[in-house]
């Protein structure tokens, strides 16, 4: 799946992910209207006003981008109705041919770890036949348990030929709380990169690992120092945008053969319309307005990293 990603990346020249991390204040009027006429004011009322807003987006900007991130929590607050939409998200965005990255940070431990594995990326047995259930390309993880919470992901990983982003150093204010600590001199992210090489270097497509890293676009000068640590492995970058990263910020995040990363904005994308650099658009064309926001980042993203060439 990281050779489709990077094939992708390379054939719409944008390595840039669309977070659908939809909450129900991004939805315009008209769909939550048409929603809760169909169903009241409901869970069923609010899954439908997010699955008409996310394929709407996924309409107008799908032939511009490589991939898509939905974050389950967003989905998840509206109970079983909620992940009805994300499936039907990820199973639209199939459908549109990009690759899937299911933010679900999981992060478990034996069996436990297995199931979230297969339910995200694998398949489960049901009597004498194996069923796929979310189905995503990737998953974000929580590697604070070791190895025993990586390993079931990457068994499922090698045998689905799907992929992972592990959490190194990531984009909140209050990450360096843990994360920034020294260990014998050195910061913990930076362990946690050498084992995401480590894990990755027994996973590895044609150029890269099938295992990633999370590195914030918020950290710069830490993105510099893990790209090092980790020259194999893809780096899904959040915190473009609405908490404050820039095109000119992430280029140390790239490697010289200009992939290796890819850069996340969701609600930067997805509530465009509500900014007042494209508030033109009004809420009757909130889709619209998302997609002029993804062709400005891809011209901010690209036109950084033209500029260190």
């Amino acid at each position: 799946m990281i050779n489709k990603l990077t094939e992708k990346i390379k054939k719409t020249n944008a390595p840039i992910v669309v977070g659908l991390d939809p909450m129900l204040d991004y939805v315009p009027e008209q769909i939550k209207k048409a929603a809760f006429e169909q169903y009241g004011e409901t869970l069923e009322g609010a899954a439908e006003a997010i699955w008409q807003f996310n394929k709407a987006i996924v309409d107008a900007t799908c032939e511009l981008i490589p991939a898509v991130k939905p974050q389950i929590a967003m989905y998840e607050q509206f109970g079983v109705p909620g992940l009805g939409a994300f499936q039907k998200t990820v199973d639209y965005c199939h459908k549109k041919d990009l690759v899937v990255i299911g933010d679900v940070k999981r992060g478990d431990i034996g069996s436990t770890s297995s199931a979230y594995a297969v339910g995200h990326l694998g398949k489960v047995t049901v009597g004498s036949k194996s069923c796929a259930a979310f189905d995503e390309d990737f998953a974000t993880v929580n590697p604070y348990l070791g190895t025993d919470g990586i390993k079931p992901f990457v068994d499922v990983c090698r045998e689905e030929k799907k992929g992972l982003f592990i959490l190194v150093k990531t984009s909140n204010p209050s990450s360096g709380e843990f994360q920034d600590r020294l260990i014998d001199g050195k910061p913990l992210y930076e362990y946690v990169g050498e084992k995401v090489a480590e894990w990755g270097a027994d996973h590895m497509s044609d150029s890269y690992s099938y295992i990633g890293a999370v590195v914030g676009a918020t950290y710069p000068e830490i993105g510099k120092v893990l790209r090092k640590v980790m020259p194999k492995s893809y780096i899904l970058v959040p915190g473009y945008g609405a908490q404050g990263g820039k095109g000119a910020d992430l280029v140390h995040y790239f490697n010289e053969d200009g992939l290796g990363a890819i850069v996340n904005s969701s609600r930067g994308i997805i509530a465009a319309y509500k900014q007042e650099k494209y508030a033109r658009f009004g809420a009757e064309h909130f889709a619209e307005a998302s997609r002029a926001a993804v062709e400005d980042m891809i011209a901010d993203i690209n036109g950084a990293l033209q500029a260190v060439k």
